[in-house]
């Protein structure tokens, strides 16, 4: 992705989702769709929220039950509790029969004041857009509401996802609606991507483990080759999920070695910036850690 892109700020993995988020999320293979929607509810369930999924009409509830609980039956007791719950577009609408925003959002509204009320921090909705095509809804009345939803997330602890086959609809509406949303999810768990940002900062996001250290390395090598001029480079590990020992090893050799800037500032939340003090961050005089504290 190019230094110019103005989504860089926006993308994140799914597990730094917090209350008040509105995230999207493609996929184009029946596999990997799974993975954002799995992770989805256990953190949700596992932070007391009630958590609603609407999976693509005509997968059935049993398949989407199995995905979600393999390798374990860990749902069962969220299920019985009514804790989890799988649903449809045409319950979230119902007495309605055609889909309006006002509808929708105002029972998401009510749904999440009902969570809440009933001692769960929050309500979560794991949301398939095929709802789209399967209600016949009209395009635009659905784009109007996702850029016309805020008051479902400002200052309540709602959290929405809405996931986009890419087999479905055409590319200039993904583009759309990903921009339309405040945040962006990587559609796959495990993968890492590195960004800069229009003020030359290196973002990584995801997880930069041992399947991604060779990734992570030459990504952080061109970053100090194209700021050697200006002698000065900022890396941003706050979007990652995990940080490995190999990983922050290899950022610390890297910033021993990058002789030609005067200084390698590493933006960092408190776990990172512990681990990378116990690897000897401290003894490199060209390298300093910000810690950054994220909203919750």
């Amino acid at each position: 992705m190019s230094a110019n892109d103005t989504g860089c700020a926006r993308l994140l993995p799914v597990q730094h989702l917090r209350p008040g988020d509105h995230a999207f999320v493609s996929y184009g293979d029946d596999e990997v769709r799974w993975e954002v929607v799995t992770a989805f509810v256990r953190l949700g369930l596992s932070r007391a929220e009630r958590v609603l999924v609407l999976p693509c009409p005509g997968v059935p509830e049993d398949e989407v039950l199995a995905r979600i609980d393999f390798p374990s039956r860990s749902t069962v007791s969220a299920r019985e509790r009514g804790q989890l719950v799988v649903s449809s577009m045409h319950e979230v609408i119902r007495p309605d029969t055609e889909f309006t925003a006002a509808r929708q959002m105002g029972r998401l509204y009510a749904e999440t004041d009902r969570a809440t009320a009933e001692g769960y921090t929050g309500l979560r909705a794991f949301i398939d857009m095929g709802w789209v095509r399967a209600l016949g809804a009209d395009l635009g009345v659905m784009a109007c509401r996702e850029t016309g939803a805020q008051a479902l997330f400002t200052g309540r602890p709602y959290t929405e996802v809405c996931a986009y086959d890419r087999r479905r609809f055409d590319r200039p509406l993904l583009t759309a609606m990903e921009r339309a949303h405040p945040c962006a999810l990587l559609e796959r768990l495990g993968s890492l991507r590195s960004l800069r940002a229009p003020d030359g900062t290196l973002h990584f996001i995801g997880e930069a483990d041992a399947a991604n250290r060779t990734a992570f390395s030459r990504a952080l090598e061109i970053a100090l080759a194209q700021t050697a001029p200006a002698r000065w480079l900022t890396v941003d590990l706050t979007r990652l999920h995990f940080l490995s020992v190999g990983c922050a090893v290899g950022l610390l050799t890297l910033a021993r070695c990058a002789a030609g800037h005067d200084l390698v500032e590493v933006r960092c939340d408190r776990g990172q910036r512990r681990l990378l003090r116990r690897l000897g961050a401290a003894t490199l005089p060209r390298l300093a850690l910000t810690e950054v504290v994220r909203a919750w």
